[in-house]
């Protein structure tokens, strides 16, 4: 087995109002189950960063990757099952209905649009990821505040 971290893709989707999208994660997942995350996922054999993207924007949401506008980070961290992951979250437009989302069944639950006032709802099981996603969250919504 490589001792080498699991690479991860993440893709903060951007809303035409600012808005960021968030799903949570279903009850019985064995990574941060009943979670608050970004639309992403591992990254499969010989695929790229952009191709994960795309495959798991789609995967989750139904929608289409339309741009690919900037890189958030690169996060590096120890899922609740050991194992060691670099992620890397970008901003992305898709198209597609976003009042509708197609999300995956038996993976995630619910969703929500979220401006910078609402990343409290993030801090819900912060014990578990160690608030990774808030703070990814407020790096995302820095970025889009410096870019408009």
């Amino acid at each position: 087995m490589s001792n080498e971290p699991l690479r991860c893709a993440g893709a903060l989707i951007v809303a035409p109002d600012g808005r960021l999208f968030f799903q949570r994660r279903s009850p019985s997942r064995r990574l941060f189950p009943n979670c608050w995350d970004m639309v992403g996922g591992h990254l499969e054999p010989g695929e790229t960063v952009e191709e994960a993207l795309r495959r798991e924007v789609t995967e989750e949401t139904g929608w289409r990757v339309s741009e690919i506008l900037t890189q958030v980070g690169e996060y590096h961290y120890v899922g609740d099952d050991g194992l060691a992951r670099t992620e890397s979250d970008w901003l992305v437009r898709v198209d597609g209905d976003l009042a509708a989302p197609a999300l995956e069944a038996g993976k995630h639950t619910e969703y929500r649009w979220l401006g910078p006032d609402d990343v409290g709802l993030l801090d819900e099981h912060s014990d578990v990821n160690d608030g990774l996603i808030r703070q990814i969250a407020e790096r995302a919504f820095g970025i889009l505040r410096a870019t408009e």
